[in-house]
């Protein structure tokens, strides 16, 4: 086996050896240019070359090793940022979760026993469009909106299935995906699907996060049109837990 194409038992072994770890992506307001959150993202270091999560997760899709993982990023969150939080009250992390693990009760128990629901306000819990769960799952979804936790649509490329998604589940906020704001150039026209996320922004209460921002252009861009969230290299890339804390202070402090 090519070492680039890990199995499913390479990614065993490697939580068995504490080879992952987590890393912060700050999520910025576009309106104050402060931190407000960030999303966990789970590194592997391997070989000694760091992999992100897309280059392994999706081996352990529908597998008992989707809950391990989840469960591993919440206790991780918890040890590293638990007293953070618990200063910073306007400041929440994002966690993605697979729906293979919706409405089976392990979420709100790994929550509970790691201390993360102290924090349940804080919390957005980010879903595919792909990955919306079934109903057993939606369900689930929307019980723990009922009790705080917040749930945003991943990936969205503002199609009409996304709309009908949403409808589907409490989202509060979506995740425009990178793809789209690649498309945001100084040379290039308004692209098609602009006009729709303004009708988007005007007409409901929705929060928008757009992924993958790199130019002053694309965040102005995204400002004019109502977004009011972004995170991508034009603001930080993925930080450790002391790195998140550091980047929070000093956007915090800009005036």
């Amino acid at each position: 086996m090519n070492e680039d194409t890990p199995t499913l038992e390479d990614v065993r072994a490697a939580m068995d050896r504490g080879e992952l770890f987590v890393e912060y992506q700050p999520i910025v307001s576009l309106v104050t240019q402060r931190c407000v959150g960030a999303e966990a993202l789970v590194r592997w270091l391997r070989s000694g070359t760091v992999w992100p999560a897309s280059r392994f997760v999706e081996l352990i899709e529908n597998t008992p090793l989707s809950g391990r993982l989840t469960y591993w990023v919440i206790d991780t969150i918890a040890q590293e940022l638990d007293q953070w939080l618990t200063e910073h009250r306007d400041i929440y992390i994002s966690i993605n979760v697979p729906p293979e693990i919706l409405g089976r009760g392990g979420l709100e128990y790994a929550a509970v026993r790691s201390g993360l629901r102290a924090h349940v306000s804080q919390i957005l819990l980010e879903i595919t469009e792909r990955g919306v769960p079934d109903r057993l799952g939606l369900d689930a979804l929307n019980s723990l909106a009922e009790h705080g936790v917040r749930l945003a649509l991943d990936d969205v490329f503002l199609t009409g299935a996304n709309l009908a998604v949403l409808s589907r589940g409490r989202f509060e906020v979506i995740k425009v995906d990178r793809k789209l704001i690649a498309q945001l150039a100084a040379q290039a026209p308004d692209p098609v699907w602009l006009p729709g996320l303004r009708s988007l922004l005007t007409h409901s209460e929705l929060q928008v996060i757009a992924e993958g921002v790199e130019s002053h252009y694309q965040a102005d861009v995204l400002a004019r049109a109502g977004v009011q969230m972004a995170q991508g290299f034009l603001f930080s890339s993925s930080l450790t837990a002391r790195g998140l804390m550091q980047f929070q202070e000093q956007t915090n402090n800009v005036r």
